[in-house]
């Protein structure tokens, strides 16, 4: 390409590129001297944007995956420091004072042994393998679960891992890999919840919270003892106006306050703990007596009645129907025991 003179652009000069690269406010002057036509005549590539978002969708950013896994590494820390604390609490105050009181022995170890089986439960849950979809065991996969056609659809490939998604699937950008049976990716075990430690994750929620519930039992129980022996309950007190009144439990709950704070904080602590893993524990149970997973649960909300599609006015919604639930207790089996291809075949 040549100026209208017959000469060479200046932007295919050497000198004159070194000049744009490097700055030079001679090669900003010389660009006032570009004609429009010569703007018009520079060939860039063309993007596709849809082609572009796709990329990206199928090409996640090892920085924001990196963030998450150490984000859920902070939430494991953040988990045995708080039983830490809750324990240390426990061992170095309430267990000396109810020991004086002459507790039950077994009822004092009752929340060390729970601890136990909660601390066993954890490192199975954070290191087993949750159910990992990879090339070798993908058509496997495949044949233990039916696809129901409305949640789960046959014959689509993960963009990410580039095997075939097999029912009930999902991948987690977190650990990068498909998981079978998703459930959800629990950061306080920093691991996927999937076929084959769901059974071991529900073992550990009921565990947590039988420990939460025996802490604040042992220590309240304690409280009310003081309570008790100093006479508190039938006390009395004198009011703004001088008059006397009744203990009642707001003055008690100051008294004990002022005098145990550390075991009182405790107390509210695992209480509030034990009502909030409480109920997660009986969600996390309905899910396993209906054969739901949490991902498929928050699925089915937009299930409800799909609208139909422009070009297809008069086809049927999409409706969502657990297709996977085979009664309560094998429901039940099934979270601790998942099926194999071979069971699937004896059952068709």
């Amino acid at each position: 390409m040549s100026c209208p003179d017959g000469s060479s652009p200046k932007w295919q000069d050497d000198a004159f590129q070194r000049r744009v690269w490097t700055g030079s406010t001679d090669a900003q002057g010389d660009l006032g001297h570009i004609s429009p036509e010569h703007l018009q005549e520079l060939s860039l590539p063309e993007v596709n944007p849809a082609s572009w978002r796709a990329q990206c969708t199928r090409m996640p950013s090892p920085s924001c995956a990196a963030q998450m896994t150490s984000l859920s590494c902070l939430f494991v820390v953040l988990h045995a420091a708080l039983q830490a604390a809750v324990f240390g609490e426990y061992t170095w105050e309430v267990f000396v004072y109810c020991w004086e009181l002459q507790f039950h022995l077994l009822l004092l170890l009752l929340p060390y042994l729970l601890l136990a089986g909660n601390l066993g439960c954890f490192l199975l849950c954070s290191r087993a393998n949750p159910g990992t979809v990879t090339k070798s065991n993908a058509a496997s996969l495949v044949k233990v679960y039916a696809y129901d056609g409305v949640m789960f659809q046959k014959g689509l490939v993960c963009p990410t891992c580039s095997v075939e998604k097999p029912a009930r699937s999902k991948h987690c950008s977190v650990c990068r890999m498909c998981v079978h049976r998703f459930d959800h990716h629990c950061v306080w075990v920093n691991n996927c919840i999937g076929a084959c430690n769901a059974g071991v994750f529900l073992l550990y929620l009921l565990s947590l919270t039988a420990t939460a519930g025996a802490v604040a039992a042992v220590t309240a129980a304690l409280l009310l003892q003081l309570l008790q022996l100093s006479n508190l309950l039938h006390g009395t007190y004198l009011d703004a106006q001088g008059q006397e009144q009744p203990v009642d439990i707001p003055v008690l709950v100051q008294h004990l306050f002022l005098t145990f704070p550390r075991i009182v904080f405790m107390l509210g602590f695992v209480i509030l703990l034990t009502l909030v893993l409480g109920g997660y524990c009986s969600f996390s149970l309905y899910l396993a007596l209906t054969n739901q997973t949490t991902n498929e649960w928050c699925k089915s909300r937009r299930f409800g009645g799909s609208p139909r599609l422009p070009s297809q006015p008069h086809a049927r919604p999409l409706v969502y129907k657990n297709i996977y639930s085979k009664g309560i207790w094998r429901n039940l089996k099934e979270v601790f025991n998942p099926p194999t291809v071979s069971e699937r075949k004896k059952k068709t």
